[in-house]
């Protein structure tokens, strides 16, 4: 990769990381190592960052409180960034702000998609507060790491494709 990059490169990865799954956590560091990316880890307790670069990876503390993680990312959060979250309503806001969303199982949340993701999300939910649905998604496994990854790994790659194909100061 030669030249430099515009302003659209490097997007900041944002992990909603009140519930990330520590797998995918380390995927996401090891991408930021490797590409010299942003990171920022949110969430509402401290959080250990062993062997991360401190330049690239950022453990930022929200209040306590229910989706101040959330609210914060979407606060934040800039066109052309990423953000690893399974909350859907996250998702929306976030792809609202022109961002991209990425579910631990690798599920991408996007313009096209993440209304009705969310249509989805609420019906579910209303279907638990009714008792007629019950449970969540199983436990992430092997296979689902192995999606997250390669969706992780399309999603920067073609940014960074179209960052090189804009030339610089685009």
């Amino acid at each position: 990769m030669s030249g430099r990059f515009p302003a659209a490169w490097p997007p900041t990865i944002w992990v909603d990381d009140d519930a990330c799954p520590s797998a995918i956590r380390e995927i996401v560091l090891r991408a930021s190592k490797r590409l010299g990316l942003p990171v920022r880890l949110v969430a509402n307790r401290p959080r250990m960052v062993d062997g991360a670069d401190p330049a690239l990876v950022v453990a930022v503390r929200v209040p306590g409180g229910f989706d101040e993680a959330d609210r914060h990312i979407a606060e934040h959060v800039a066109p052309g960034d990423l953000v690893v979250t399974a909350d859907v309503p996250l998702a929306a806001q976030v792809v609202e702000r022109g961002a991209t969303g990425l579910n631990p199982r690798g599920e991408v949340y996007d313009a096209g998609n993440v209304r009705g993701k969310l249509t989805m999300r609420n019906f579910m939910q209303e279907m638990r507060d009714m008792g007629l649905a019950q449970g969540g998604p199983a436990p992430l496994g092997p296979r689902d790491r192995q999606l997250f990854a390669a969706s992780l790994d399309r999603i920067l790659t073609t940014q960074q494709r179209a960052a090189q194909d804009a030339g610089p100061g685009a």
